[in-house]
């Protein structure tokens, strides 16, 4: 029997790391046969993308003695690029949103999720949930362009609007304004919790990406001192280059998951602290029982 892990509980940052890794180990083979069933299309999408955006700029790579003029591949590359945002873009809305909503089933079935109201709910929260990671990233951008600190501020409330969305049902703009209500219960502890949990999740993304960087390095001469910048480009369209840069992302992916579980077991951690949702089920519960 699979444990039922509570997420409507208090917790501290060792148990909303526990708990992270713990659902994605006890879940891990319906969890991801959902995402992969909604959004795969995307994903495969990406992917070439991905390849055809290394490819593209590499040729850009490709210089010439003597040469002045921009390259020719240049309009290509950034072709590229922009399918390289649509289809990442599409694939992080349909994957986040099908963990949340799968989390969201997971509650109210008491552990056993319903595959076919996930993807019927994802269907129905695609726009608002599309919209919401404009306004989400569009504030993350416009902070880092101010500076530093309000960057560490607004990281906080952004880390959990999609969980306020979808479990408070509330429309996007909703959402994000009650997400700074929220916050204020817990900030600085929350803070520490998502810098922590961030941090582990980019050392391990990092880790993951190291094979394609060193063997880009070994194929650019880097460690042997003779680095050719006319033979640069052969490094970035390397078939083998290309591959390790898929499996990187696809790890990537996976962690970008837990990373979304973490969001919401925080989510419930400051809606108990605020509303007490959680104990006042279970007290219902227990007098229902009785």
């Amino acid at each position: 029997m699979k444990q039922y892990i509570e997420f409507k509980k208090r917790r501290e940052l060792g148990d909303i790391l526990t708990d992270s890794f713990g659902f994605i180990r006890n879940e891990f083979k319906p969890f991801f046969k959902l995402i992969l069933q909604v959004c795969a299309p995307y994903l495969v999408l990406f992917l070439m993308a991905l390849s055809f955006y290394l490819y593209a700029s590499g040729g850009v790579l490709d210089f010439q003695p003597g040469q002045t003029a921009l390259p020719e591949n240049l309009g290509i590359m950034f072709l590229a690029l922009g399918l390289f945002a649509i289809t990442g873009i599409l694939t992080y809305v349909y994957a986040n949103s099908t963990a949340i909503h799968y989390i969201k089933s997971y509650i109210k079935n008491q552990g056993q999720v319903d595959a076919i109201e996930v993807k019927q709910q994802v269907k129905q929260t695609f726009w608002g949930f599309t919209g919401l990671s404009i306004l989400k990233w569009g504030t993350l951008f416009i902070a880092m362009m101010l500076c530093i600190l309000p960057v560490l501020y607004f990281m906080v409330p952004m880390f959990i609007v999609f969980c306020v969305f979808i479990f408070e049902d509330k429309n996007a703009t909703d959402a994000y304004s009650y997400s700074y209500t929220l916050i204020k219960e817990d900030f600085w502890s929350t803070w520490a919790s998502i810098v922590v949990l961030g941090l582990i999740i980019s050392v391990a993304g990092y880790a993951f990406g190291l094979p394609a960087g060193i063997y880009s390095m070994v194929k650019m001469g880097i460690f042997s001192g003779e680095v050719d910048p006319a033979t640069m480009q052969e490094s970035f369209i390397d078939p083998v280059y290309i591959i390790l840069n898929i499996i990187s992302y696809l790890f990537k992916f996976v962690l970008n998951l837990v990373l979304t579980i973490g969001a919401v077991l925080i989510y419930f951690n400051l809606n108990e602290k605020k509303n007490f949702t959680g104990t006042l089920e279970r007290i219902d519960a227990i007098g229902k029982n009785d």
